[in-house]
């Protein structure tokens, strides 16, 4: 069956442009933007025959009763490398020093940032990019590749094709990142510099 339904899960202000983006290889096409787990739970109560989800830099987790009423994949385009699966990826690489970054779009799944990875990019940190600057390439790095398979993604039914790269090991959260960008008074000057670099304006 051809696509003849998206669903979006974006952000308010990027989902105007990204809709846009795939109603131009398919005017008929029909698109609903999505922001929130209600949202989404509400656009999967009619039949889904014909319907994508496309999920962009969202927290939302799909839960997997969604993802299996889809008659294939759901992506994901998640703003970090396979390095870095899980919340906040630009805060850690910046805490690990890393010199290259990048983003990553994968097949849905029921676990987070656990689906085989159909494109990967990256690119150079950098030198003493701040977390904003980061966060600013990976988006524009993200919105570069949402482009590039717009139109698989807006009229094609097959699977984008998988790529053999695997996700890193640590999978992190909100709570790593909360612990992360805790300074306490046992923390050395080279390690609370490391870490305000990492969490920005957080501290």
């Amino acid at each position: 069956m051809a696509i003849g339904r998206v669903l979006l899960l974006c952000g308010e202000v990027e989902g105007p442009f990204l809709a846009a983006i795939l109603r131009a290889h398919q005017p008929a096409l029909q698109l609903e933007l999505v922001n929130s787990a209600e949202a989404l739970s509400a656009a999967s109560q009619v039949p889904m025959d014909g319907t994508r989800l496309v999920s962009f830099c969202s927290s939302v987790i799909v839960p997997e009763a969604i993802l299996s009423q889809l008659p294939g994949p759901s992506y994901n385009f998640h703003p970090g490398p396979p390095e870095y699966p899980g919340r906040y990826p630009s805060v850690f690489a910046l805490y690990d020093g890393a010199e290259q970054f990048g983003i990553t779009v994968h097949e849905m799944a029921a676990k987070v940032d656990a689906g085989p990875i159909v494109a990967a990019n990256w690119f150079t940190v950098p030198k003493d990019c701040t977390l904003p600057q980061l966060e600013e390439l990976a988006f524009a790095a993200l919105v570069e590749k949402f482009r590039a398979l717009s139109f698989h993604l807006a009229t094609v039914e097959r699977h984008l094709v998988r790529m053999p790269y695997r996700w890193g090991a640590r999978k992190t959260k909100k709570a790593d990142r909360d612990a992360l960008c805790r300074i306490t008074p046992d923390l050395d000057a080279a390690e609370v510099a490391r870490r305000r670099r990492a969490c920005g304006q957080s501290l």
